[in-house]
């Protein structure tokens, strides 16, 4: 059995701030550590409930947080960016189950720390006309290679908003959100030992929780945080201007549909 572990930092125990996810911030020092130790709960969950092969993927910012000297020597990393597959790279493996480790809600929401991929470029991101964060877009594009998402952790928002995509998914919940910065965390330990626990409750039936899965052709709707940034997608000949702030295209999948998201996350830049 291989599972693939997509870990995130905004939904860790103990994160509130953006300073804690950024580097060159001594906060963001610790808060890689404990985004580490979560993986690494993650993947002790993963072998004690029988896998044979562990895939950790490194899925915030630019993909190179976790130290590589601190992460449990069983399993393989993949780290770095760009890459075509973002926060689900390794899914294309042969892998049989994915957890999503350290998750948030999406864009505008009123979990701890919400965006949706980039906090600075998209207000909301709609595949075939739903609502999706990180979790669901990247979740159907493992669900487009028909692998699960069994297992997910983060904030009582993030769980609320995903439960119904992954309804026999395994959610542990590590801290409940009382504002974007601001919330009630499980001790680190606690977290830790929530995570491990409800990989190996999900690891146990994998089979019983069917992918989520999203028909091709793909109708991508995004609203931008600013016309400006509209105006610099519809630079791209294929996207469409559907408002000052929405912009619109149609992708043939799934993967291609967030390959231009990621592409105009990117181009989001030249407007920082």
């Amino acid at each position: 059995m291989k599972i693939l572990i997509s870990v995130d930092i905004e939904g860790v125990a103990g994160v509130y701030h953006p300073e804690q996810t950024r580097p060159g911030h001594a906060e963001y020092e610790r808060a890689r550590l404990l985004m580490t130790q979560e993986a690494n709960a993650a993947v002790a969950g993963a072998f004690e409930a029988g896998a044979t092969d562990v895939l950790v993927n490194d899925s915030h910012a630019g993909f190179r947080n976790m130290p590589a000297d601190h992460l449990d020597p069983r399993a393989s990393v993949v780290q770095g960016k760009p890459r075509y597959l973002g926060m689900m790279a390794g899914v294309e493996d042969g892998v049989d189950a994915v957890c999503l480790i350290g998750y948030h809600s999406r864009a505008h929401g009123r979990g701890i720390l919400a965006h949706t991929i980039n906090s600075f470029a998209f207000a909301r991101i709609e595949f075939n006309g739903i609502e999706l964060g990180e979790a669901g877009i990247y979740g159907a594009l493992a669900g487009e290679c028909d692998v699960p998402v069994v297992m997910a952790s983060g904030d009582n928002v993030f769980i609320a908003e995903n439960r119904e995509l992954f309804p026999q998914a395994v959610f542990v919940e590590t801290k409940r959100a009382s504002g974007c910065n601001s919330g009630t965390s499980l001790s680190p330990a606690r977290a830790c030992q929530a995570i491990g626990e409800g990989v190996v409750q999900a690891l146990r039936h994998p089979k019983l929780a069917p992918p989520f899965r999203l028909p091709g052709p793909i109708d991508a709707r995004i609203r931008t945080q600013t016309p400006a940034l509209a105006d610099l997608f519809c630079q791209w000949p294929s996207l469409d201007r559907l408002s000052g702030d929405e912009v619109g295209f149609t992708a043939p999948t799934v993967q291609a549909a967030v390959r231009i998201v990621n592409c105009l996350s990117a181009m989001s830049t030249m407007l920082r």
